[in-house]
């Protein structure tokens, strides 16, 4: 799922060389293996000629505090830091084509560029909530129902540098829910 964020507060956080492609922040959830779950967080940037996500942070297994649960079509994905629910809506399409996506980038103590998947299988779109609990007042949101555009806004405000870190980027307050969809494939 994705939502829409404020891009100078995106800015701000981004490392050198970076530069963010649109106000957005995406959440990645996956039930790998029906055991256990995994999920990051991303936004959208180009760096070294390449366009894709910047992976702010993952989060894999009970490990980590990660649990899910499924109840008919909705599902559940629960942290101390993170409460996520999707829940199908049974209509259907084609794999989002990601025009500007070569894949994404991983920073930190493991550096390096993962070429994006090509994932065939069709996508179903979902109702989605989620909340980041860091803090009192980090972003939430729930979707509406359709999937909206998000497009580059120029630079209004210049905020003072911040480390790039899930809590940072979790305080960003959400605009809005942008779409969410499942898609179900095998690695």
């Amino acid at each position: 799922m994705a939502y829409g964020v404020e891009q100078d507060r995106i800015r701000a956080m981004l490392p050198e060389g970076y530069d963010s492609l649109r106000p957005v922040l995406r959440i990645n959830a996956e039930i790998r293996d029906g055991t256990s779950a995994y999920v990051e967080l991303n936004a959208p940037v180009a760096h070294d000629g390449k366009r894709g996500w910047l992976n702010i942070a993952r989060w894999e297994g009970a490990e980590q505090g990660l649990q899910f649960e499924r109840d008919g079509k909705k599902v559940s994905i629960t942290a101390p830091f993170l409460t996520l629910t999707y829940e199908g809506v049974g209509i259907e399409g084609g794999c989002p084509a990601e025009k500007d996506n070569d894949g994404t980038f991983f920073i930190g103590a493991e550096t390096f560029f993962r070429p994006r998947e090509t994932i065939t299988a069709n996508k179903e779109f979902c109702d989605c909530a989620f909340a980041w609990r860091f803090h009192a007042d980090d972003a939430h949101g729930v979707s509406i129902g359709r999937t909206i555009p998000a497009f580059c806004e120029e630079i209004k405000t210049q905020y003072n540098r911040l480390p790039l870190t899930a809590e940072n980027a979790a305080a960003v307050p959400c605009r809005q829910v942008l779409g969410a969809y499942i898609v179900r494939f095998e690695r």
